[in-house]
């Protein structure tokens, strides 16, 4: 058992007296109205649109297509999902297919647009309406997106940053990132925490591991022990720019002596990341939490938006610090359910009588 002292989360609520698995980094902001207020309707007809997941490993593209397709049944729509299953030549396979069969419009669920530039220029003009989920380092049209949704990942970046000080045991942390530079957002995320760590004095950066998402369950065990050889003691705290860095984590952890290594997910906030950061007795303390059952209806009224020739809704949904006593606070709810979001879209695209349906 590992003996040495953890020092409790300072900025934590007065009176409280809790430790760093109990501190309470956030909470749930309320739904932004911006957009809201277009004039209702339905007027899109039976509309076909395709869902092309990045990879289904990946907890956040999952929980974020759960929402969507609770969306797109509201509207009516036909949905046709994909998985790319990581691999680029296969997503740019099945993109180029989705568009021959002339589909109304296309999800880019975790992947850079940069990634189906080959079959778009082959293409040429196109009618298909393309959004994306992470699929550009900003939200909003970005190429030929429509809108990319996503939260700000420089405020998820100093989100996941500020609770490193905060959880250190003995008066500092040695920290290493681990990152996916395949993706613009990624590295936005890791660029930021390498900048919002050198503003913490007794803080050091010790490396950025450079491992895919989709490699991550089978590599983690692997560089954990390179970096406990590497770093040693020097070793605290482990930053991620997505919790499947931390699924596998915990027992390679164990066997190396390390239970006291402190890891925080800059994104997404998968149902595994808060089932483990439910129980308080993960090594990773919290997530950075995308809310996705709100992204996910937005990306279907983005879609709708566009069919309808309406602008990009500029939604921002803002991000969620999810520690264990956050968790327990909520108790059986879910981390969206402060949020009405279902019945304020079922009122924008349908009416006032279908909100509460």
């Amino acid at each position: 058992m590992d003996s040495r002292p953890r020092r409790p989360l300072t900025g934590a609520p007065s009176g409280c007296g809790i430790d760093r698995r109990t501190f309470v980094g956030g909470a749930l902001a309320a739904l932004p109205l911006a957009g809201m207020t277009a004039a209702k309707s339905s007027a899109t007809g039976q509309r076909r649109v395709t869902f092309l997941a990045q990879d289904f490993r990946n907890g956040g593209i999952t929980t974020v297509y759960r929402a969507f397709e609770e969306a797109c049944k509201t509207l009516g729509w036909t949905l046709n999902v994909l998985n790319g299953d990581g691999s680029r030549t296969l997503i740019a396979q099945q993109f180029e297919s989705a568009l021959q069969q002339g589909v109304d419009g296309i999800v880019l669920g975790g992947f850079d647009q940069a990634d189906i530039a080959g079959p778009l220029e082959r293409a040429g003009p196109v009618a298909t309406v393309l959004v994306g989920w992470h699929a550009a380092a900003r939200s909003g049209p970005s190429g030929r997106l429509f809108s990319n949704i996503a939260t700000d990942p420089a405020v998820v970046a100093e989100m996941a940053v500020a609770l490193v000080p905060q959880s250190m045991a003995n008066g500092r942390a040695g920290v290493v990132i681990f990152n996916d530079s395949r993706f613009e957002i990624a590295n936005a995320k890791t660029q930021r925490m390498r900048d919002a760590l050198t503003r913490y004095s007794r803080c050091e950066l010790l490396g950025v591991e450079d491992l895919p998402i989709s490699s991550a369950s089978q590599a983690m065990a692997g560089a954990l022990a390179a970096l406990q050889e590497r770093f040693g003691e020097r070793w605290t705290h482990l930053l991620a720019i997505n919790d499947a860095y931390m699924d596998s984590m915990h027992f390679p952890l164990r066997a190396l002596g390390r239970p006291d290594i402190v890891g925080i997910a800059a994104g997404d906030g998968s149902r595994a990341a808060i089932g483990r950061i439910r129980s308080g007795l993960s090594q990773q303390l919290a997530t950075i939490a995308e809310p996705t059952g709100q992204q996910g209806w937005q990306l279907a009224d983005e879609l709708r938006r566009a069919f309808l020739g309406q602008a990009a809704s500029g939604r921002v949904w803002p991000p969620i610090t999810v520690t264990t006593a956050y968790l327990r606070a909520l108790g059986n709810r879910d981390i969206a359910d402060d949020s009405p979001y279902r019945a304020d879209y079922r009122r924008q695209w349908l009416g006032e009588a279908s909100a509460a349906t």
